[in-house]
């Protein structure tokens, strides 16, 4: 009797342990740490190909991420593409110190919101965390270096949060007109026909990803703030 109970205890604590490493792989694989693998291959770019201080730096989601033809579209300018994967926010905040800091960029373009959004997240929060990576970028870099908030863009496969969105522009915007050194770029209503729908020609089969008739609009609302 006494052994089995011995045993018993021992199947449970090994059953705990199992549990907790679970646990602690879940969280991995839900919080920042999941894009590790990501940042390191920057890292890695960085090692083999130094970037030099002073370029025009772009972080954020997908839409950046993809955006791998970028430079084309910015002859004129030295820019870098440091955009990862489905990122929100939190991210970027968490990340901030080796995608952001090490460039010492001349200007940074964020596209960040999407994602959270899509995930649930309130347009407070959203805002929240937006003014939090602001102050984290000018107490890093400076206040005198701008940053260029890019609204959410609108898409097919997110049309039913437009509210939301449009929610989240309207406060991000308002943020930016009073901040020091602070901007809002608008990709929404470019993007919006006069049917007042969204267009769906600029987007991949996935209808959220967009592809060159997109970052057409992009090139066209971002070239002023890469020329001030």
């Amino acid at each position: 009797m006494k052994y089995q109970t011995i045993l018993s205890l021992k199947s449970i604590m090994v059953l705990m342990l199992f549990l907790c490493l679970f646990l602690r792989v879940a969280a991995q694989d839900d919080g920042p740490e999941k894009w590790e693998e990501t940042i390191q291959q920057f890292e890695k770019q960085d090692q083999e190909n130094p970037v030099h201080a002073g370029v025009i730096l772009f972080v954020g989601s997908s839409s950046i991420a993809m955006w791998r033809d970028i430079a084309d579209y910015f002859p004129d300018h030295r820019v870098l593409n440091r955009g990862f994967g489905g990122s929100q926010f939190s991210d970027l905040i968490y990340y901030a110190d080796r995608v952001i800091y090490p460039y010492k960029p001349t200007k940074v373009f964020v596209y960040e919101g999407d994602n959270d959004i899509a995930a649930g997240d309130d347009p407070k929060t959203v805002v929240k965390e937006a003014r939090k990576l602001r102050k984290m970028i000018a107490k890093a870099l400076g206040r005198d270096v701008p940053v260029i908030f890019i609204s959410p863009k609108p898409s097919v496969a997110r049309w039913n949060l437009k509210d939301q969105y449009e929610t989240v522009n309207g406060r991000l915007e308002k943020f930016a007109n009073k901040a020091k050194n602070t901007e809002f770029a608008d990709v929404w209503t470019p993007a919006i026909g006069s049917d007042g729908k969204v267009f769906d020609h600029i987007f991949l089969a996935d209808n959220l990803h967009m592809n060159a008739e997109g970052y057409k609009i992009w090139q066209k609302v971002l070239m002023p703030y890469l020329a001030n």
